[in-house]
């Protein structure tokens, strides 16, 4: 969630005021930064991951499951416990893991001890160091409180007690939310000065409406009857009565629903600055298609949408942008239109490879002219130059008045201040200062899996394609007016199964030996079919022309991509596009794995493959289902507070292992920890 100063944070109309010092000062400390790192090179590959838990307490009684809202007190529990652990860690953890507060007062975060480096025992050790932060922070909970890696909790912000302790959403003075009350927010003062600087900015709340899904007995129109309508406390509360709340959706209208989210991110270390402008650029088309994979959040606020992703509510929950911005009224007191909320999709590519052409940068991004001359007039070239003062017309949210004078050439605060407030799917993070740590790339889109074993998964898959992109130049690019249309796509229901993206044909590179160029020679690929390795012929494509002048000449960008399944898109086609796994497959074949190693890694693999092509339901899709076979269902859309116990009761059943569910997960998974307080099998 960004810097967790300590200070006194500025309401809005004070930091609106500031807004300029921060942008001015952030640009000098990134300078700085360039000028000591941008011709470091060497860097090994390090990488990590960030997974999150929402804290749920179980009252088997009522049939009840809430939100537990210590986190205060049990971070504080889990540091100290890990302060004094690390002579009991498991052979295979290297550190001691990290815990770390997040937005929603029942999240925790965890990240690994230290970084993982590029080796297969690294690789592999990913799901047990997962198991063991889960199971650390599980044994040091109540006997009632489970921590589940949930992507959104179905029941958040519904009529009853849906937290633990119970609060009044009356009380919401950082939000004004209908919903949600100001004790789910963590309270340190960052968080809730954020919601109300996003609310205050803005000038209304925000607002999130999502579609209903209509089942059998969905009211037609569906207006929600469990909206306080009439409500009159803030000023705000008239703004679903007049038109915020639309019928036949679900409407939500604070920070918290989306912020309050889980998610699995992934952070790579680059050799160098160029290698983490390829990896960023390699990894923008696979944003969305990794969404969609691992969609995991059909039910909001009780009801079942008719939505499988969290990525649209939580661009929503921080959307600050005013009338003007988001282009309903003439420009007038602000100085851009900005068409997307500051967390949202990547709006440019940034590698300076001949293989990016203008062309792919092909929608409006508004960017600060003067702080573009400053960075180009410094020797940035034009792409980095874009891309930073693109993220500077934001303006910075909060700002504590104890941080406002800095030593710009040994601090990065406020150029961070709007570094990490804008949520893309990528983020392209420049070195810290006085630090070892080099340039590196987050990954941001993909959704938190409810068992160790898939997030493992997904972190390893991403991982090694991210080899494949670099090892064999891989070229993914197609239009991001494109990547924008996959990221709304990817959130549709049953975008795995029903879903169309846009996806590069030929990702070879001229002259490299490889399917672009013409070659036949028998290769290692990846049987879709079969999910076994078999040596065939690649497929023989006529090699591209040859670059001249920077560009491909010849041929239209829009020849260069097609609509394809998510199945062609991983597993392939015939005679045609090889798929995502043939890459990954060609790239294990370069390295000396041993048979029990390489077996681990076909498993993961299988679960990818088998999400893609259908035969294994996204989360998203077993959770729909679930919901519209219980017995307490009554074909009306509706997550009762019985279905939603049922629901998270059989989630941590099937994460432990002792609850099968084979249309979810491959026959060979055997769960986690089966037994809740220990830490066995790592």
């Amino acid at each position: 969630m960004g810097l967790l100063s300590l200070g006194t944070p500025l309401p809005w109309n004070e930091a609106k005021k500031h807004a300029d010092h921060v942008r001015t000062h952030g640009i000098t400390q990134f300078l700085h930064t360039w000028d000591r790192l941008k011709d470091r090179s060497g860097d090994e590959l390090l990488w990590g991951d960030e997974i999150e838990y929402l804290v749920v307490s179980f009252d088997d009684k009522e049939k009840n499951a809430k939100l537990s809202l210590r986190q205060t007190e049990i971070l504080a529990k889990l540091n100290e416990i890990v302060d004094g652990i690390c002579h009991d860690c498991p052979a295979n953890v290297s550190e001691v893991p990290q815990f770390h507060p997040e937005y929603g007062r029942y999240m925790l975060e965890s990240t690994p001890g230290s970084p993982y480096t590029g080796s297969i025992n690294d690789l592999l050790s990913v799901e047990s160091n997962m198991r063991y932060r889960r199971s650390l922070a599980r044994k040091h909970l109540k006997p009632n409180e489970i921590p589940l890696t949930f992507t959104s909790f179905p029941r958040l912000g519904a009529p009853g007690q849906f937290t633990e302790p119970y609060f009044d959403p009356k009380d919401a003075v950082s939000s004004h939310s209908l919903f949600l009350p100001e004790e789910i927010t963590n309270p340190h003062a960052r968080f809730p000065t954020l919601t109300a600087n996003i609310r205050s900015r803005r000038g209304s709340k925000v607002a999130i409406n999502l579609p209903i899904f209509v089942d059998e007995k969905t009211p037609r129109p569906f207006i929600d009857p469990t909206i306080p309508w009439d409500r009159a406390i803030y000023p705000e509360d008239h703004e679903a009565r007049d038109g915020a709340a639309l019928p036949d959706h679900i409407y939500l209208d604070a920070m918290g629903f989306g912020m309050g989210c889980c998610c699995l991110q992934l952070t790579f270390q680059a050799c160098n600055v160029s290698e983490a402008r390829r990896m960023y650029d390699g990894l923008i088309p696979i944003g969305p298609i990794l969404l969609a994979l691992s969609a995991a959040s059909p039910l909001w606020r009780g009801y079942i949408a008719d939505v499988d992703c969290r990525w649209n509510v939580i661009a929503g929950s921080v959307d600050c942008r005013t009338p003007e911005e988001r282009g309903l009224e003439p420009l007038k007191n602000d100085r851009f239109r900005i068409p997307k909320s500051r967390y949202d999709s990547v709006d440019l590519y940034l590698s300076e490879d001949w293989v990016n052409r203008p062309e792919y940068n092909d929608t409006y991004v508004p960017y600060d002219e003067a702080i573009y001359d400053r960075l180009r007039n410094h020797g940035i070239d034009p792409l980095l130059s874009k891309h930073v003062a693109h993220l500077f017309i934001r303006d910075p949210i909060v700002i504590f008045s104890e941080n406002l004078d800095q030593d710009d050439s040994t601090n990065s605060d406020h150029f961070e201040n709007l570094q990490s407030t804008n949520w893309q799917t990528l983020r392209f993070k420049p070195p810290p200062p006085n630090s070892p740590i080099g340039w590196r790339v987050e990954f941001r889109s993909m959704e938190v899996q409810i068992t160790d074993f898939e997030n493992a998964a997904f972190a390893v898959f991403v991982v090694l394609l991210s080899r494949a992109i670099l090892k064999f130049n891989l070229n993914f690019y197609l239009p991001i007016s494109k990547v924008d249309e996959n990221m709304a796509r990817a959130q549709q229901r049953d975008a795995v199964g029903q879903g169309r993206f846009y996806f590069r044909k030929d990702v070879y590179p001229p002259g490299s030996g490889t399917a672009s160029s013409g070659s036949c020679s028998p290769t290692s690929v990846f049987n879709s079919e079969t999910g076994k390795k078999e040596k065939k012929l690649r497929n023989c494509f006529d090699p591209p022309v040859l670059p001249q002048n920077g560009f491909l000449n010849g041929h239209s960008v829009e020849d260069e991509y097609e609509e394809m399944s998510l199945n062609e898109i991983f597993n392939g086609k015939t005679g045609g596009f090889p798929g995502l796994l043939s890459f990954i497959q060609e790239y294990l074949d370069t390295l000396d794995i041993e048979p029990e190693a390489l077996a681990k890694i076909e498993q993961y693999m299988d679960l990818v493959r088998r999400r893609s092509n259908g035969s294994l339901m996204t989360a998203a899709t077993w959770m729909r289902n679930f919901v519209r076979s219980h017995p307490d269902y009554k074909g009306d859309s509706v997550v009762s507070q019985e279905i939603n116990y049922d629901l998270l009761i059989a989630i941590d059943e099937i994460e432990r292992g002792v609850r099968k569910e084979p249309g979810l997960l491959p026959e060979y998974y055997t769960g986690g920890n089966k037994d809740q307080g220990s830490i066995d099998g790592l």
